[in-house]
């Protein structure tokens, strides 16, 4: 069965992305370019669902909103 998962992805001050996925606590990867970060993951993903197995379900991801101060 294929799950959809939302990921985060940012750059730091180093130039490397950043991929994180809210739904799966501690699931995240870097990479120098995106098409190599989206490998990483998809395997990043797959590690975490193995892990989580015996855990249930994590938490539901709503969203994300830009605030200005």
């Amino acid at each position: 069965m294929k799950r959809e998962f939302n990921v985060i992805i940012e750059r730091d001050t180093e130039g490397y992305y950043v991929a994180t996925v809210p739904e799966l606590r501690g699931c995240h990867t870097q990479a120098r370019s995106l098409d190599t970060l989206m490998k990483r993951v998809r395997e990043a993903i797959e590690l975490c669902l193995e892990v989580d197995q015996d855990r249930g379900s994590g938490p539901e991801f709503v969203g994300l909103q830009r605030i200005t101060v």
